[in-house]
């Protein structure tokens, strides 16, 4: 199974409003596409041994990933990876194509549902890559009748983080990609954001993760913080109050991170974040750990 960041993106444990939202639906008939492979193919095993690692941390995704994690062309660290589920037999593919589409079946992964194309090919397993500038983001190996997976099927796959795929498919997502002061997208396991989810009524309010770790959704450096202008969070679930006007501490950094009008800065105390828009500065508050809505 798919381990890592993914499943809905960030701060999943702690905030629904980031799940994921690839569910249903089917799979599109042109999930695989024509066209150039990457400039530089991957040229290793197909298979690698994929054992389970305990923790979440990069080196254990990309253990636990196997030749997929290999075959990624990254700007960072791996963001996801993982082997399969064992399915039963008649649910696997006639044909690789109909591998790749079990994998999104199976998983139902927050991944694109286009633009794969053949990278590798062998006997009993296939690499499909989806590509961004002729570089490798998203890696899925599917296999020939394994043991406890009949047919064809996923094995392994492994991704980059959300950030490196292309803004047409991020911007139709719950999460929202910063960007640094040059312009370039920041990795969604540094920061990302998300309004907050309709089913809750959290609409008005808006959620910050701020993942400064190299460590996984446990990790200490890994904290959620969250807007309330309207007051629609539940009683406590703030470990402080929302502020939305508020003069700037002294001391406080700007990360250079900017989504729209919005302006991340820090202090070096991490109990609040503090947001410069075009109206002025907000202090948004932690959200205290294993509150959500279910």
């Amino acid at each position: 199974m798919n381990r890592g960041r993914v499943g809905g993106t960030v701060a999943v444990v702690l905030v629904t409003a980031l799940s994921a939202v690839a569910c249903g639906g089917g799979v599109p008939d042109d999930l695989v596409t024509e066209g150039n492979r990457p400039a530089a193919p991957y040229s290793g095993p197909l298979y690698l041994p994929h054992p389970h690692v305990e923790g979440d941390t990069p080196q254990a995704r990309r253990t636990e990933s196997g030749a997929a994690g290999r075959a990624l062309e990254c700007d960072g660290d791996i963001y996801s990876g993982g082997g399969s589920e064992p399915w039963s037999k008649g649910d696997g593919g006639a044909t690789p194509e109909e591998g790749l589409k079990l994998h999104f079946e199976i998983e139902q992964p927050d991944l694109p549902q286009y633009g794969y194309r053949v990278e590798r090919k062998e006997t009993d397993r296939v690499l499909y890559s989806f590509d961004v500038d002729r570089r490798t983001k998203i890696a899925i190996i599917v296999a020939k009748d394994r043991k406890g997976r009949p047919g064809w099927g996923p094995e392994t796959t492994a991704t980059c983080d959300p950030a490196e795929l292309p803004s047409s498919y991020t911007d139709k997502q719950p999460y929202r990609v910063w960007t640094d002061r040059d312009g370039r997208r920041v990795p969604v396991s540094k920061v990302s954001s998300s309004a907050g989810s309709a089913h809750c009524d959290w609409q008005e309010a808006d959620f910050l993760e701020w993942g400064a770790g190299s460590g996984g959704e446990g990790s200490a450096d890994r904290k959620v913080y969250a807007r309330d202008p309207e007051g629609v969070l539940p009683s406590g679930m703030l470990a402080s109050a929302y502020d939305g006007d508020v003069t700037m501490p002294a001391g406080a950094r700007s990360t250079g991170y900017h989504l729209d009008d919005w302006e991340l800065w820090l202090t070096d105390d991490m109990s609040r974040v503090y947001v410069r828009t075009s109206d002025g500065v907000e202090a948004w508050p932690a959200m205290k750990q294993h509150m959500g809505c279910r």
